[in-house]
């Protein structure tokens, strides 16, 4: 089994990784959360991929070492609230 981190999980395989149903995994990719996918063509039938070294990064991005830094980290900036 190839477990580098180029390797490329199905939907399944992803949620599996990140303890989640694979239903919640395409509620995320709708909404734009989650890590990020690639779509193996232009229809809409065509495979949705993640690289393994993508979703490692997701989950380290949302790391924490306390509460309050998660708070600091989900709170807008004052650009954020100004430019919209």
């Amino acid at each position: 089994m190839n477990t580098s981190d180029d390797e490329l999980l199905d939907n399944e395989q992803t949620a599996a990784l990140l303890g989640i149903k694979p239903n919640t995994l395409e509620i995320w990719r709708h909404k734009g959360k989650g890590p990020e996918f690639l779509k193996l063509g232009d229809t809409r039938q065509a495979p949705i991929r993640y690289r393994r070294s993508k979703v490692t990064e997701w989950l380290a991005r949302r790391s924490f070492a306390s509460t309050s830094a998660f708070t600091a980290a989900t709170r807008p900036t004052v650009r954020q609230l100004v430019c919209g």
